[in-house]
């Protein structure tokens, strides 16, 4: 994520919840609004939150049913049907990064549903009642890579929405273990920073400032 790209035009924001038929009051990827300074000289700084996706995820390691997984292309992923909703992984995630689910069942955009408006693409996508959710990076998306021999990052059908649709050009995505990938090289820049290191999280998110 490019901050200096980045003008909070909440277009992401927008994208992934359509992408991903949110319910309302639910944002998978929020942008923060910062404001420094005092007048005439106020900077303001724009920080999109998506879910971390870490290495070594604090949300994985309370979830009492394995609801949440960390898959081998360093996704972490819910699954509904494990989740009960505790909320412990809300309480360890220090990114803030995941919504519970309160709304009634007949106001989410699922399958039957008078909200559906779409073709059913994941199971991530099938939210219900009662459980914790979050940002997936569009793993419906990205899991057609395999299909397709697309490259996520590269071509937007396997590319996640938000990246897709930033209107600065603020989001990079790729490989981090590839250390030619354009988001690799980036990573390395002086301007690069990872959120809340101190919490030994090793988030797969950078920054540059």
């Amino acid at each position: 994520m490019d901050l200096r790209k980045c003008v909070g035009c909440q277009t992401c924001t927008v994208a992934c919840e359509v992408e991903n038929f949110l319910p309302r009051k639910i944002s998978w990827g929020r942008v923060e609004d910062y404001e420094e300074g005092e007048y005439p000289n106020v900077r303001r700084t724009f920080l999109p939150m998506p879910c971390m996706h870490c290495e070594e995820p604090a949300c994985e390691k309370v979830c009492p049913t394995k609801a949440t997984q960390r898959r081998e292309d360093g996704i972490v992923t819910i699954d509904y049907d494990k989740c009960l909703g505790c909320r412990y992984c809300m309480v360890a995630c220090p990114y803030e990064a995941r919504s519970y689910l309160e709304v009634d069942e007949e106001k989410i955009r699922w399958p039957g549903s008078p909200l559906w408006k779409g073709e059913f693409r994941s199971e991530p996508q099938l939210l219900k009642k009662g459980v914790v959710s979050k940002c997936t990076f569009c793993i419906h998306r990205i899991d057609k890579a395999k299909e397709t021999g697309k490259i996520p990052g590269k071509d937007p059908d396997v590319t996640p929405m938000c990246v897709n649709s930033c209107v600065g050009d603020a989001r990079y995505f790729g490989d981090l273990d590839d250390p030619n990938s354009e988001v690799s090289k980036l990573a390395c820049r002086k301007r690069a920073f990872r959120l809340h290191e101190e919490a030994g999280t090793t988030p797969s998110v950078y920054y540059l400032l």
